[in-house]
């Protein structure tokens, strides 16, 4: 199954422009799934990243407004956006000129294909 995973995440990258690297890691961080171009983007996706993106989420779904899903963060040369999938985090590092509607977008077509992996990070 993971290999099946792993084509259609491909797919999906090849599919945005802009967008290169597509991971998978459970809440404290450690990478399940990774796809990527062959641009070096490893600062997002470095240990302490990740699980910083479990904090903020917990602290923004404080304010009031219901459970923190989504967060995007804009840098100078990249964008990362962030899916809370518990217990699964999906990370999309682009270009900071990519459309971040259509990486948005890619949601809901990916929850089918984080099935097999979130039972299997929670029966872990």
């Amino acid at each position: 199954m993971s290999d099946d995973i792993k084509k259609y995440l491909d797919g999906l990258l090849q599919k945005v422009s802009g967008l290169y690297v597509i991971q998978i890691t459970d809440r404290d961080g450690v990478p399940l799934l990774r796809v990527s171009q062959e641009k070096n983007v490893d600062f997002a996706l470095m240990p302490s990243f990740i699980p910083t993106f479990t904090t903020a989420c917990d602290q923004a779904s404080k304010l009031g407004l219901g459970r923190n899903k989504t967060i995007i963060s804009m840098y100078s040369n990249y964008q990362v956006v962030q899916m809370n999938k518990l217990p699964l985090i999906l990370t999309f590092v682009g270009a900071e000129n990519c459309n971040t509607g259509h990486i948005l977008a890619l949601e809901h077509q990916v929850d089918g294909y984080l099935e097999d992996i979130k039972q299997a990070v929670t029966e872990a």
